[in-house]
């Protein structure tokens, strides 16, 4: 086929809730939080939400009580509580407090977020989410990557490289095979793909975290996948780029599956959760 080529807290009274909001007596006005302590802060924060310390629909405990758990400041608290607020996490209401979101709220597209889920053991069926988030746009992206320029086909081409010189686990095997994932997405010239690049790299580690160790025997078999979706795109065969990513993400997923049952039937729960991370 022709390409086509295209241009590129909860129980103080409400006065005492909403004054935490305002800078205390003792820090200057003006005064803006360190960066560092607010990502901090924010990170850590997120992370026990997503791990179910503050479970959803719970109020967070008061901002006092919270400022003492964190050692934080008032302030750097309420830059924190904005940023989660920010990603559907938390959502706070006038005298009542701040209270924890649904599941269904949170914004699980947002990178860290999603980081967040996979900085500890994530449950089954959130991988195997992610897993049909990939066979939902990388075909696709597989497809499209084959009609367009071959402006990205050499930084397709360079990943694979990687991929076949790192192919004995020497080196970042894993960040050379996450690069040919995202440079087919960028190969589609299409912005609106190539902005999941980020989102498709956290579902790429978190998966490899699986199919890397438990298929290592089959990994012969999956480079020979990448580089049959490589010469498709390289022939501007989009069909074939589009059933080879197919192929390709349903076999790692069986992978990642069967490395997840044999490892919850030889490893107990903690010391599986230790492995995992």
């Amino acid at each position: 086929m022709a390409r086509t080529t295209r241009h590129s807290p909860n129980s103080e009274a409400p006065n005492r809730r909403r004054s935490w909001l305002r800078p205390a007596a003792h820090e200057p006005k003006g005064r803006v939080p360190s960066l560092r302590s607010d990502l901090q802060l924010a990170a850590r924060l997120g992370r026990e939400i997503v791990n179910g310390v503050f479970p959803a629909g719970s109020l967070l405990p008061s901002a006092a009580e919270m400022g003492e758990r964190f050692s934080a400041s008032r302030t750097a608290l309420r830059e924190a509580y904005s940023r989660l607020s920010g990603k559907g996490l938390i959502v706070a209401r006038p005298r009542i407090g701040t209270r924890v979101r649904l599941k269904t709220d949170w914004n699980l597209l947002d990178p860290e977020v999603l980081a967040w889920h996979l900085s500890s053991e994530p449950e089954g069926h959130f991988v195997d989410d992610l897993f049909t988030l990939r066979q939902a746009i990388e075909p696709v992206a597989a497809e499209i990557a084959a009609v367009r320029t071959s402006d990205g086909l050499t930084r397709i081409a360079d990943a694979f490289a990687r991929m076949e010189r790192l192919r004995n686990g020497e080196g970042d095997l894993i960040g050379a095979d996450v690069d040919f994932h995202v440079a087919i997405l960028a190969a589609t010239e299409n912005h609106f793909l190539a902005a999941l690049g980020g989102l498709i790299q956290a579902a790429l580690e978190c998966s490899f975290r699986f199919t890397w160790i438990g298929a290592a025997s089959i990994r012969d078999d999956r480079l020979e996948q990448h580089r049959g979706i490589l010469a498709a795109i390289g022939e501007g065969a989009p069909a074939a780029a589009r059933a080879r990513m197919v192929e390709l993400l349903n076999d790692s997923l069986d992978d990642m599956r069967k490395f997840r049952e044999s490892l919850s039937r030889a490893t107990p729960p903690a010391s599986r959760r230790r492995l995992a991370t």
